[in-house]
């Protein structure tokens, strides 16, 4: 007889930050996983202790995420192959995102490439990296001034009525860009940086919240001032200025869903921590003018 493992009481409980349903049909907790940091150090090659990478993907699963973020240029292809050796077959309820669109030459190093061949090719490789025969959600990395716009997404509607691509979301674009793509096709999220202290996509936020789209802020803990403000409020939650910045995230729009990343188990649980953490309508306030 096979006794069942023992919860763990100290996990973190994701689904406390509530859900967002993705496209109509893909419902996830509000708080993700960006799997960019468990590749190598300039997001190049393998991490220096790969079991831990793998046990930062099973235990962000364990504790309630339900959206893993990643692309094909990280690494390039090891986040998407770390994926699928950690957690294939997948739960029912777990949403890949991938996205296609930049090339790496180098470490740190984005070159962009939306060329017709180089989006369908990179398509298709993430489907067998990842071992999926669709992607539920496939995000144009960056907009590529070699490309014009019209063409590529062109490209990413022909492999989604192919059946590669399920629902489709855009990263990195402009308030203009966004509603240019969404005259031509249904678009389902925007992935573009956004925290605390970078919130030049303000407008895109609340356009996200007024259309039905997720918003998935990257860099999602960075560019902050950790002021008296921040750390006072923190400590009356008793939580960190990095779990504040997460909930104040949360707090800012039903359409945002974080997707805060780490090759560090210690960080993944701290992070998704900040799941927890209920802020008031005043301290969100106070909160947004410290950043301010």
């Amino acid at each position: 007889m096979t006794t069942a493992p023992t919860p763990d009481a100290t996990a973190p409980d994701v689904s406390a930050a509530g859900t967002i349903t993705i496209g109509g049909d893909l419902t996830v907790n509000r708080l993700g996983f960006g799997a960019m940091r468990i590749t190598g150090q300039g997001i190049w090659g393998e991490p220096d202790d790969i079991d831990e990478a793998k046990a930062v993907l099973r235990r962000a699963v364990e504790c309630g995420v339900t959206l893993i973020d990643t692309a094909d240029s990280y690494g390039p292809h090891v986040s998407e192959n770390l994926i699928r050796e950690a957690l294939a077959p997948y739960p029912a309820n777990l949403v890949i995102a991938t996205k296609g669109g930049l090339e790496r030459p180098d470490p740190y190093k984005w070159t962009d490439n939306s060329s017709r061949s180089h989006l369908r090719d990179v398509c298709h490789t993430s489907l067998m990296r990842l071992g999926l025969e669709q992607i539920p959600l496939y995000q144009w990395h960056r907009p590529d001034p070699k490309v014009p716009l019209e063409d590529a997404i062109g490209t990413l509607m022909e492999l989604q009525k192919e059946g590669k691509i399920k629902h489709l979301g855009v990263s990195n674009v402009t308030l203009d860009q966004l509603q240019q793509i969404s005259s031509m096709t249904t678009i389902v999220s925007v992935q573009n940086r956004f925290n605390m202290g970078t919130r030049g996509s303000e407008a895109i936020v609340d356009y996200c919240a007024a259309n039905g789209l997720a918003f998935i802020p990257w860099a999602p803990i960075h560019d902050f001032a950790d002021t008296p403000a921040v750390r006072e409020i923190a400590e009356r939650h008793g939580a960190t200025s990095r779990q504040l910045v997460l909930a104040w995230l949360l707090a800012r729009s039903p359409a945002m869903l974080p997707i805060p990343g780490t090759g560090s188990l210690a960080h993944l649980d701290e992070n998704l921590r900040a799941a927890s953490i209920a802020l008031t309508e005043e301290e969100v306030s106070a909160l947004t003018r410290a950043a301010s």
